[in-house]
């Protein structure tokens, strides 16, 4: 039974799937920080130039 405890113990092979979890979630994270940021300036933009293409008339 005790040479079982350590073997388990020494074993690591679930220890890769948690860092995967982490990495992705803190990627997940990043990508919806990075999203809110870019957003609010994005869409002033798109307003801006809607504006200044409405005001000219085609030739």
């Amino acid at each position: 039974m005790i040479k079982f405890f350590k073997n388990f113990r020494k074993d690591e092979a679930g220890a890769v799937t948690v860092d995967w979890v982490v990495l992705t979630a803190a990627v997940a994270a990043l990508a919806g920080v990075v999203y809110t940021s870019i957003e609010s300036g994005a869409s002033d933009l798109t307003s801006t130039t809607g504006a200044f293409i409405a005001g000219k008339t085609p030739t």
